[in-house]
């Protein structure tokens, strides 16, 4: 993106909520005769750019699909590094967080994970509770059926014990029973790496969101390409399923 392109974005249209499927980290690693695992430390360092500029740009929201329900299946190794990454990010950057107005947030059950990633993420969470500026979630073996089964599952007990009414069930109502109902709904879902597709990441609230597939890998999506994400986001009509 020139400078041209980056002055042509409307500061006062930049989406409230951005979801990122931040994909292409082994990718990346493997392009460079690299183990998968200092792909997803690139990873981490392009987490801090993107944070940064989206609370700089004004964006109310910001949503990172980290480590899904499925990632579990990846090899422990792996699954070790993603780990003990999450603990480093927050020990680093939560002092930081908390003097740029960001609050940290989580969606997903985090009960599976290590107990000092738990630790690490309470304390954070904690620490930054009371901050007004950017709410940076941060999706933790979470996946959205997952999410729509449990809320489903709690819907049906309040219905048995008698507490609510078939009649009381709308789209709303549904939505207070899933991870995400103090969220909005994203205004723009960005997957990186080209590859085309959700991956169990937020079905329900993506239903009206803007798509946007870059082919950039994440270790290398800096802000240029976040501003030309936002560029194409304000290019676009946004109707809702009616006439503009």
């Amino acid at each position: 993106m020139n400078k041209r392109e980056l002055d042509s974005i409307d500061k006062k249209n930049i989406p409230k909520h951005i979801a990122i499927i931040m994909d292409g980290n082994g990718r990346w690693a493997k392009k460079r005769f690299l183990p998968r695992t200092f792909g997803h430390k690139a990873g981490v360092e392009t987490i801090r750019e993107i944070v940064k500029e989206c609370s700089a740009l004004g964006v109310n929201y910001l949503t990172l699909y980290a480590f899904s329900t499925e990632n579990w299946k990846r090899p422990k190794e792996e699954v070790s590094t993603l780990m003990n990454l999450l603990v480093e990010y927050l020990r680093k950057e939560v002092k930081e967080l908390h003097k740029n107005n960001v609050i940290l947030n989580t969606i997903g059950d985090i009960s599976y994970l290590p107990k000092v990633a738990i630790d690490e993420l309470n304390k954070a969470k904690e620490f930054t509770k009371n901050n007004s500026g950017l709410v940076l979630t941060l999706a933790l073996n979470y996946g959205s059926r997952n999410d729509i089964k449990n809320a489903i599952v709690n819907i049906l007990k309040e219905y048995e014990t008698g507490n609510i009414s078939i009649n009381d069930i709308d789209e709303n109502f549904i939505k207070n029973y899933l991870n995400t109902k103090n969220l909005p709904d994203p205004d723009i879902l960005i997957r990186t790496s080209g590859e085309y597709r959700v991956s169990n990441f937020l079905l329900w609230e993506i239903a009206y969101s803007e798509f946007y597939f870059s082919d950039v890998y994440w270790p290398d999506f800096k802000k240029e390409h976040l501003y030309a994400a936002i560029l194409e986001y304000q290019n676009r009509e946004r109707r809702f399923g009616g006439l503009k």
